[in-house]
């Protein structure tokens, strides 16, 4: 090689980007920060965010980002990442409603839902999920310990994509052999504490609807009886409620999410069941969600603390994403691909279509209205119900009203992106305000556009994913509700109905208020709101 001669030498990132000049370098920053040559589909190439659906033209220049606290449980920022294209403002403020929603200066709190939608975005990696793989694989190695692990719907349809398979690959059975590989003494799965939510939140539903009519109990003790009932299992969402719209925690449902249902009761009914101490027991949780990661901090999640005389232990004690998840079974040489399936191990392990669905936009409320149905008329909902098309497909904003034999039309509605949900949102208030009777009897709110399919913890396959993508994860999981599994119906998981029968009781019971039930917090002092309608 001719020493004078450059052609054949590996060019670094840093001399490349030097090496572009200031055209160059324009040219770079564009393509990084979304822009798009005219007439060219947006969402579905590149980097281009996936809101828009029409090209675009932005101005080349460092747009900024959001800020992230340095504590954050949920992500983190690598500055030496950080190319300050916008990204993230752009995910935060125009889908998220949260960055420039609220005045400056700060309070005492870096305003931020935890929804990881940044990082979902962010082209370069320089925002990423704070990384808990070294201390599960910590507890695991420990003998003393007994460390169990619960899967959510949306992890199965899109982990495959991280060892490449094709989008939407159903991988559930390999994953649950890829964990127990790992070292992880029982395995189990969201769907079961899916379907236990649904028990909770439609009997809750069902008593603010009877309450309203004046003939019903409205619930365990006090338990708010304000119509539409939200729902409570997407934690960005939560504290997205307890920043702007705090007067309306009266509607939201008190019922924990399938996550933190889970880890209660591994640490109580399964601790007795198994005769283990729950101070030995560690419960990690695998999800699609950043916002998990704070959840499961939250000082009111320790109910199997509080009734074992130790309220510093937590339900839930360490939360991996997806990738998190793929990355810890690529350190330890496993090919996911290659792994025969196995299944659940039993007591929490059952699942029904109903319970998967959670994973998509639309799919709680479908699952709580086959259900709802059951539980105000004692008959199962007919077919038609089964496959409820008005709440499915990726809308940011959805609606449906059907008739319940003896109590008439039920009106519900679904939102998906939190900018979406401020269009509900307001428009409750304003109804509130005027005293106008309530428009729906229950809504679904979930922070990420797309519902859990989506979250800020799934494989950045595209980033972020584009339509295509979110619709082959949308596919597969209304394929295992109608095709794979053999129950569709939450009141059909026979597992849960033992843990009623055996422990709980009955849905909103003492026991399940105890241990499933839990209280919001008004957030509002910490920011001042500020309306940009």
């Amino acid at each position: 090689m001719d020493n004078n001669s450059t052609n054949d030498l590996p060019v670094s990132r840093r001399f490349f980007l030097k090496g572009l000049g200031t055209a160059g370098m324009a040219g770079a920053l564009a393509t990084l920060s979304g822009c798009k040559d005219a007439g060219k589909p947006v969402g579905g190439e590149g980097w281009t965010p996936q809101q828009y659906n029409a090209p675009g033209s932005w101005p080349v220049q460092v747009r900024g980002r959001v800020p992230i606290d340095p504590n954050n449980p949920s992500i983190v920022r690598d500055d030496r990442k950080c190319i300050l294209c916008g990204q993230c403002a752009e995910a935060c403020e125009r889908v998220q409603s949260v960055e420039g929603f609220y005045g400056l200066p700060i309070k005492d709190d870096i305003t931020c839902v935890n929804c990881g939608q940044c990082a979902l975005w962010c082209p370069t990696g320089a925002i990423s999920e704070r990384d808990d793989i070294e201390r599960v694989l910590k507890v695991i190695s420990d003998k003393n310990l007994h460390v169990i692990v619960q899967t959510a719907p949306a992890t199965r349809i899109a982990i495959g994509e991280e060892f490449g398979m094709p989008a939407g690959s159903i991988v559930e059975g390999k994953m649950v052999a890829a964990l127990k590989l790992l070292g992880f003494d029982r395995v189990f799965d969201t769907n079961f504490s899916a379907d236990l939510t649904i028990m909770e939140e439609g009997t809750e539903l069902v008593n603010r609807i009877k309450a309203a009519g004046g003939h019903g109990e409205g619930g365990h003790g006090h338990a708010p009886t304000a119509l539409p009932q939200f729902t409570s299992c997407s934690p960005g969402w939560v504290k997205f409620c307890e920043y702007f719209y705090p007067d309306l925690l009266d509607h939201m449902s008190t019922c924990k999410s399938p996550q933190q249902m889970l880890g209660s009761v591994a640490k109580t009914y399964y601790a007795k069941k198994k005769g283990i101490d729950p101070k030995q027991i560690v419960s990690v949780s695998i999800m699609p969600c950043t916002a998990k990661k704070f959840e499961a901090a939250r000082g009111e999640m320790n109910s199997a603390g509080i009734m074992a005389g130790t309220p510093e232990l937590r339900d839930v004690d360490f939360v991996l994403t997806t990738r998190e998840l793929a990355r810890m079974i690529k350190g330890k040489g496993i090919d996911l691909a290659k792994l025969d399936p196995q299944p659940y191990d039993s007591l929490m392990g059952e699942g029904t279509g109903a319970a998967v669905i959670f994973a998509a936009t639309g799919g709680v409320m479908e699952a709580a209205i086959r259900s709802g149905y059951y539980l105000l008329t004692g008959e199962n909902p007919p077919e038609a119900l089964l496959n409820l098309a008005a709440v499915r497909g990726l809308q940011g904003v959805k609606e449906a009203s059907l008739e319940v034999p003896g109590v008439g039309e039920l009106r519900v509605a679904v939102a998906s992106g939190l900018a979406n949900g401020r269009q509900l949102l307001d428009q409750i208030r304003a109804d509130k305000q005027a005293g106008r009777p309530p428009r729906y009897h229950f809504i679904e709110f979930m922070a990420c556009p797309g519902g859990c399919i989506s979250g800020g913890g799934q494989p950045k396959t595209s980033v972020p994913p584009s339509d295509w993508v979110r619709q082959e994860r949308l596919k597969s999981i209304y394929t295992i509700d109608a095709k794979i599994y053999k129950k569709r119906l939450s009141h059909e998981n026979k597992e849960v109905m033992d843990l009623y029968a055996d422990y709980l009781g009955k849905p909103n019971g003492e026991m399940a208020h105890k241990l499933l039930h839990t209280t919001y917090t008004d957030r509002s002092a910490h920011l001042t709101p500020k309306n940009k309608a």
